[in-house]
């Protein structure tokens, strides 16, 4: 196996201070200290240097990860060959992706494989993208559905394997009552005097709302926030502003308002990606479910 240390070091490339790897690989800081002297001691080189209150990767850190990176790559390839042997033994699969997927194509992909394969575990949980990275590269998530934010790794990471999953336009979502409820399409600019309601949690969706805003040339009034989707229809329907929302996303039972789809340039797109660790796409349980994922979320492409 590929020495833990090693993944230590990944992890705290990602998150630069040894607190928040210790959190992303259910460790204690010390724990990460104690691993980290050991693998300096080890390689004979310096590691880390101070940044501020974080901590950064010395030139010597960097190269060694370069390495690393090919390596447990190989050994993602690896455990595929190994599974191959286990005759049939299928382990577990833990899934993660935005919450409109999930609920969307994910949950209905798992409770397939549930029915197809009833020795796999499963294991869901709906996070947003930058999260989702983290869970892959800790182990805590073998495939992710994600949105890339300008935070993200890019497809050339070599942690990773990305590959685009769907198109998902957005609606403009209004009030039952509002002036553009009855309009079979409307393009953005027309809601460039509303007051809109935003989701500064949901990094991906705020992204989104500023920069089409920006492309069809106005900044969007943002009156009110909210931590959560049902929460957000509430204040449409009782006429707080107006917001963008996922085709994917449902609309919750008894809010009186009304998706209003965008047309011209820009329409409001997300483009969700699958994500996987590198070298781990072709292990039997992680293929069959990327491919329940991509079968499922063909059906509920928008149209």
């Amino acid at each position: 196996m590929i020495d833990s240390r090693l993944q230590t070091l990944r992890v705290l490339r990602t998150h630069g201070t040894v607190t928040a790897a210790a959190l992303a690989l259910h460790l204690t800081p010390s724990t990460v200290s104690h691993q980290l002297k050991q693998l300096a001691a080890e390689t004979g080189i310096r590691l880390l240097e101070p940044n501020g209150r974080r901590v950064r990767l010395t030139p010597a850190a960097e190269l060694l990860l370069e390495h690393a990176d090919v390596l447990y790559a190989q050994w993602e390839r690896t455990k595929v060959d190994l599974a191959a042997l286990a005759d049939g033994e299928i382990g577990g699969l833990r899934l993660c992706g935005l919450a409109s997927t999930v609920s969307a194509f994910i949950a209905p992909a798992a409770k397939r494989l549930r029915e197809s394969w009833p020795g796999l575990r499963l294991h869901l949980a709906a996070v947003e993208s930058d999260e989702a990275f983290g869970m892959l590269e800790s182990g805590d998530a073998d495939i992710a559905v994600i949105n890339p934010t300008d935070a993200a790794p890019p497809p050339s990471d070599p942690r990773f394997e990305q590959q685009f999953l769907m198109d998902d336009p957005e609606d403009l979502l209004v009030p039952a009552d509002h002036r553009l409820a009855g309009r079979e399409s409307v393009e953005l600019i027309e809601a460039a005097d509303e007051e809109w309601v935003s989701m500064p949690g949901c990094i991906d969706q705020e992204q989104l709302l500023l920069s089409s805003a920006k492309a069809a040339g106005f900044a969007p009034d943002i009156a009110h926030r909210a931590d959560h989707w049902g929460t957000v229809s509430g204040l449409v329907c009782t006429g707080f502003g107006v917001t963008l929302i996922s085709r994917l996303m449902p609309i919750p039972a008894g809010h009186e308002v009304v998706r209003v789809p965008i047309r011209g340039n820009p329409v409001p797109t997300r483009r969700l990606f699958t994500a996987v660790r590198r070298g781990s796409a072709e292990q039997p349980a992680i293929a069959r479910g990327l491919a329940a994922i991509r079968e499922e979320a063909t059906r509920e492409l928008p149209h």
